[in-house]
């Protein structure tokens, strides 16, 4: 079976075990504080296991994007170099909400590995969770019975609380899980030595398939576990090892999930697969991380040097490196390996196609920008390599290492294979202590302490009824506090709220709680694993009581008008740019919005007009929202809504209308289009390839705007008292005042050449060499360089030391001839270095010419004198 039928097959079974078949959700985790990427199927139903929403169905199963590259599930060092581990991947699963449970788990599990995919049952062997006496917990004898039914005792192996207890976090559901492995070694090393030795061995043969987690206990902040109310299962399938076991093959990356690609890279670079092992490694490295990134930018998350964005720039850089080092590409190449991409996996992800012109130009450039960057961390590696080899030092301290990794972003193990070629090495241990420090500085940052919630009363829908009202009755239902960075607040949950929380882009509301005698102020609203959470500062004293909320209506109003704005606007610039514009992200605040879109040329002073003209139309039109609750999202799509790529969407939609604007939307917005005002763009730029950015504000703000601009032109004509065209008084103007500036510019050069003459008539004879020291004409200040090499250009051996009183500030000028400086007798850096004392200041340059600025003028005369003395010693 191909990739594409095992994927199939797995759905259908299951889709006749009454599961529901979902699709996967993006790979780029948004509304989720605590995750950055899709790292488990699990992910997209977190806030059904916590409770906080209920499932459209009590069975579901899919194929879900995953990546593991940071945290708890780190997988990227050894990606390339062993044969299954990776950081994009994907998962089958199959999850029960309050349905069943172990025995139909595990009993599924069996059939349709054994019945459906024909994998030989003798390989096969099963872990079950051995107990725990710190926490107290027995071992898991339900599911040691279930597996007697299907393997021999000696198959079902006893596993540790670390692979075989999984828990969420610190917080939150957990439970013991048993996991599937596979024996894939030959016969003949099997009847050497059983499998059940080298399960969870790290043994690249006998591997782990499916893991069955059966979640049944809640772990609260002080540790202890408690019975959930409803018993879960959650179960992942890495669908890359199944492949592998499927196709026969001894790894990953010769099933044809990958060989098409690395096919392709081999054709590119002009390797073979196979040729050596470092071969080998680089290109099973780019040819996981070319998928990794292409997901990535189809979900909307692009390489940049922040949280999410920064991971994947790290993870190209990882290939490009492995690219430059063992397959000689010393230019960008990644790029060209999206269509084999896009052949071998774009049916089932049509999105990569329909991206293909922008992942390929984001890759190209990223390509581009870090292969400059090797360049210069070559060049300063070199530098260090000579400067060790000059102190006979044979070790290169780990600051310098760390220097260059993290701020030019040059890779220690790139370091490390340019100093074992000129006999150096790295002292890691430092290396290691700085990096240690720098996550410790990043943990520190970022770290959040929570506290268990606090339930005051049972709600099972924290309904949100901010689209119709700013201000409700409401109870608190639950509270829990929490720490961050050395503050503490406290977030609150309602049983009804009017607080739009933080999503899609659009800020958290703010206002205020009060019950008549104490107003607790709720500084922002954000959304935690479906929960719309209010934070305050403080706790009201009478918490259980009845409360009013009210949102900041003014802030709400600004907010609604600038993201109505953002609608206008990427309606517009699909018109006068071309229907390639797509949302890749924004920002809708009070003050202004952000609104990032692909495109991939600078737009003119002509077309931002036209988007900003075509926007203030829609606005005077005044259309009124047409907005569509809870509507299909089939019906959605019929009627031309706006989808995005990188948002998951669920069976109901809302879909906000304006005029030909259709778009689906969970934020506010404002109940007709004259409510905006005026709208008015104020910068356009580029944030990465392929795509730009445009800030722009609405309302009161770009009215202000608009009158600073005109009280602005209005002073300027009051200042040239003339009611005329202003700007061709303004040209006048820069005329004059250019012709004015050469003017000046030749009187000034006049003013040299007779100070310059003066200047050489002043030269003294030591030892036969010309001796200039002498303070210049203060008009000269800004020329002293100039003044400098115009000496040097009419005397054969010399040394000259000028300086000037430059608005109080002193400057120093050494310059000396060619053959003066090449033979050692006068150092222009030596005679600064020493005369710039005086001046209270330092300075540097090279040889034959150096330069020093101080903070004590009166000290300019003593400078001269102690630098002629200088020169004079040297020469004599």
């Amino acid at each position: 079976m191909n990739a594409s039928e095992i994927r199939k097959s797995f759905c259908e079974f299951f889709e006749s075990k009454q599961h529901q078949i979902v699709s996967s959700a993006p790979m780029v985790v948004k509304n989720d504080p605590t995750l950055m990427f899709t790292n488990a199927g699990m992910n997209q139903f977190k806030d059904i296991f916590l409770g906080n929403r209920k499932p459209s169905s009590p069975r579901v199963a899919n194929s879900q994007k995953c990546l593991r590259v940071s945290g708890k599930h780190n997988d990227l060092e050894e990606v390339g170099h062993d044969t299954y581990h990776h950081t994009m991947f994907e998962m089958l699963g199959n999850w029960s909400f309050g349905d069943y449970f172990k025995e139909e788990a595990i009993s599924w599990a069996w059939e349709f590995l054994t019945d459906v995919l024909k994998l030989d049952k003798s390989r096969l062997y099963a872990s079950v969770f051995e107990g725990d006496k710190e926490m107290e917990l027995e071992k898991d004898m339900e599911a040691f019975n279930f597996w007697k039914k299907y393997l021999p005792e000696d198959k079902i192996i006893n596993g540790n609380r670390k692979d075989n207890f999984w828990e969420m976090g610190d917080m939150g559901p957990c439970g013991p899980c048993s996991e599937i492995h596979i024996d894939l070694r030959a016969e003949d090393e099997i009847a050497k030595k059983g499998g059940a030795e080298l399960v969870n061995k790290d043994h690249p043969e006998v591997i782990e398939i499916w893991n069955l987690v059966f979640i049944q206990y809640n772990r609260k902040a002080n540790g202890d576990l408690e019975f959930l109310p409803q018993k879960h299962v959650d179960t992942g399938m890495g669908f890359e090892r199944l492949c592998m076991a499927m196709q026969g093959k001894k790894s990953n990356y010769d099933t044809d999930v990958f060989t098409p690609i690395i096919d392709e890279i081999a054709k590119v670079t002009e390797k073979k697969y196979g040729e050596s092992d470092e071969v080998n490694i680089a290109m099973r490295v780019i040819a996981d991380h070319v998928r990794t990134i292409a997901f990535s930018i189809t979900d909307g998350q692009l390489p940049s040097n922040n949280k999410a964005g920064y991971v994947i720039r790290r993870i190209l850089r990882r290939a490009v490196r492995y690219g430059y080092t063992f397959l000689d590409q010393r230019n960008a190449f990644m790029y060209k390996l999206l269509p084999a991409l896009i052949k071998s996996m774009g049916d089932q992800y049509p999105e990569l196609i329909d991206q293909k012109e922008l992942i390929t130009k984001v890759i190209k450039e990223e390509e581009d920008s870090f292969l400059r960057t090797l360049a210069t961390g070559i060049s300063m590696l070199d530098k260090i390599v000579k400067k060790t080899k000059e102190g006979n030092y044979k070790v290169v301290e780990g600051k310098i290492a760390f220097e260059l990794y993290d701020t030019y972003g040059f890779p220690l193990d790139l370091t490390e294979l340019i100093l074992k070629e000129n006999d150096l090495v790295v002292n890691r241990k430092e290396f290691e202590t700085e990096m240690e420090a720098q996550k410790q500085r990043a943990r520190s940052a970022t770290a959040i302490e929570t506290d268990d919630w606090v339930t005051l009363m049972q709600d099972d829908v924290e309904e949100f009824i901010g689209y119709d009202y700013l201000e409700s009755d409401i109870t608190i239902t639950k509270y829990r506090k929490i720490t961050a960075k050395n503050k503490t607040l406290f977030q609150l949950v309602f049983n009804i709220t009017p607080f739009y929380a933080e999503s899609g882009g659009q800020v958290g509301d703010s206002g205020y709680i009060d019950n008549g005698s104490e107003k607790i102020e709720i500084i922002d609203t954000k959304k935690e694993n479906n929960l719309i959470v209010h934070l305050a500062k403080k706790l009201p004293a009478n918490i259980k009581g009845e409360f009013k909320a009210y949102v900041n209506g003014k802030n709400r109003q600004n907010t609604a008008n600038n993201h109505t704005a953002t609608h206008l606007l990427h309606q517009a610039l699909r018109e006068v740019l071309g229907t390639h514009v797509e949302q890749k992200g924004s920002l809708v605040h009070p003050e202004y919005l952000r609104f990032d879109f692909a495109h991939f040329q600078k737009m003119t002073r002509e077309e931002m007009e036209q988007v900003e003209k075509l926007v203030n139309q829609r606005i005077r039109s005044n259309f009124a929202l047409e907005e569509m609750r809870e509507i299909p999202v089939a019906k959605a799509h019929d009627l031309g809504a706006m989808m995005l790529f990188g948002e998951k969407y669920g069976d109901l939609v809302r879909a906000i209308k304006f005029g030909e604007s259709i778009e689906l939307c969970g934020g506010t917005h404002v109940q007709h289009t004259g409510e905006l005002g005026f709208f008015k763009i104020i910068s356009e730029g580029s944030i990465s390839a392929g795509i730009r950015r445009i800030e722009a504000i609405t309302g009161e703000k770009a009215e202000e705007m608009i009158m600073t601009q005109h009280n602005l032109l209005l002073g300027i004509q009051d200042m040239f008292k003339s009611s005329g065209d202003l700007q061709k008084n303004i040209e006048s103007l820069m005329n004059d005042n250019s012709k004015l500036g050469k003017e000046l510019d030749a009187m000034k050069q006049n003013f040299i050449n007779i100070e310059k003459r003066d200047i050489l008539d002043s030269a003294e004879e030591i030892n036969g060499i010309k001796v200039i020291a002498t303070i210049v004409n203060p008009m000269l200040g800004d020329k002293l360089k100039d003044l400098a090499f115009q000496i040097k250009n009419e005397m054969d051996e010399f040394v000259a030391v000028l300086g000037a009183d430059v608005n109080g500030k002193p400057q120093l000028s050494v310059i000396t001839s060619d053959d003066l400086a090449k033979s050692g007798k006068i150092n222009a850096v030596e005679v600064i270095r020493d005369c710039a004392k005086e001046i209270q200041g330092g300075g540097g340059g090279q040889p034959f010419f150096a330069t020093a600025g101080g903070k004590n003028a009166a000290g300019l005369d003593s400078a001269i004198q102690r630098a002629k003395a200088f020169v004079g010693d040297k020469l004599a």
